[in-house]
């Protein structure tokens, strides 16, 4: 009795890099086969499976409401079995083989240098892929198996992943020069009432944060600008065009609070005036040990930074 066809981890790869390229051709080339041979895969695949997993046209390859959930499945065994072939290349503390991170704007800059190049002298053996993105969009990816570990701002709020809350990071105001509240050392809540506060666009978790403590302290998020990088928030607030709440890992590498400066940044007492970072790799991932030893790294660095 012959064997029943089984799907092949090739035909699944061949089916998702047809999902992220919408074209049979474009695919193709990706995988360095011919077109007709892809076309194939995909055909027994779907032949397998007992369903039509793309809709076929001159236009681009649209998929199937089968085809997305399987596209979602098959990224998590992808990402499976790529875990399983670099188990033989990890050194005996578990750092070793690739290791994909997916890290938030708002961090990266200001803790992966250090980071990529401490994991480098310690564990030869390991090979960390950065990779910068919006909150929303690093999580999606992680849970479908781009990213095997994210670093972000908390919270994160998924049963499918884990996470590792590793260090609070305070926030202080920054406001131009000459701004009033600059004659003060430290600045009370109160002293934001009625102020102008400028955030982030929606897509970050700190313009959620800067909204709550904006309610908080009576003062007023300024809507006619959001910006999309702390840099552009900090040049508004040099400007005079409102207050902002920066992370002290930003400040530290970008104010220097010297003379001539044109933003200068306050610590503000009592309240949240803090985020949360934290590290996040999906439940069952397998590699929970080696994720937090990098952890133990970042907050290592944070600490040497003098931010605790």
């Amino acid at each position: 009795m012959s064997e029943s066809p089984r799907i092949t981890l090739r035909q699944l790869r061949y089916f998702v890099t047809l999902a992220e390229t919408l074209h049979f051709r474009r695919a193709a080339e990706r995988e360095s086969i011919s077109q007709p041979s892809l076309s194939l895969q995909i055909q027994r695949l779907e032949s397998v499976l007992g369903a039509t997993l793309v809709e076929r046209g001159s236009g681009p390859v649209v998929l199937t409401p089968v085809g997305r959930e399987v596209l979602e499945r098959a990224r998590r065994v992808l990402a499976d079995a790529s875990e399983i072939e670099q188990l033989p290349m990890q050194s005996d503390d578990g750092l070793g083989g690739v290791l994909r991170l997916g890290v938030s704007p708002t961090l990266g800059a200001y803790l992966m240098p250090q980071t990529v190049a401490q994991l480098h002298r310690e564990h030869r053996s390991l090979r960390l892929h950065v990779r910068e993105g919006l909150p929303e969009d690093l999580i999606a990816a992680l849970v479908v198996g781009d990213h095997d570990m994210v670093l972000a701002q908390l919270p994160v709020a998924d049963a499918r992943v884990q996470v590792e809350r590793l260090f609070r990071e305070p926030l202080l105001v920054a406001m131009a020069a000459d701004d009033p509240l600059a004659r003060a050392d430290r600045l009370e809540p109160s002293d934001l009432a009625g102020r102008g506060l400028l955030t982030l666009s929606p897509q970050y978790r700190l313009s959620d944060q800067v909204r709550a403590i904006a309610n908080a302290a009576g003062a007023i998020v300024l809507r006619d600008y959001e910006g999309t990088s702390l840099d552009a928030i900090r040049q508004m607030a040099g400007m005079g065009m409102g207050l902002a709440l920066l992370p002290e890992l930003y400040v530290r590498q970008e104010i220097r609070g010297g003379e001539g400066e044109d933003v200068v940044v306050r610590p503000i007492r009592g309240g949240r005036w803090y985020r949360e970072i934290g590290l996040i790799w999906r439940v069952g991932s397998g590699r929970a040990p080696a994720y937090r030893r990098i952890g133990a790294v970042i907050q290592q660095i944070v600490a040497n930074a003098g931010v605790r």
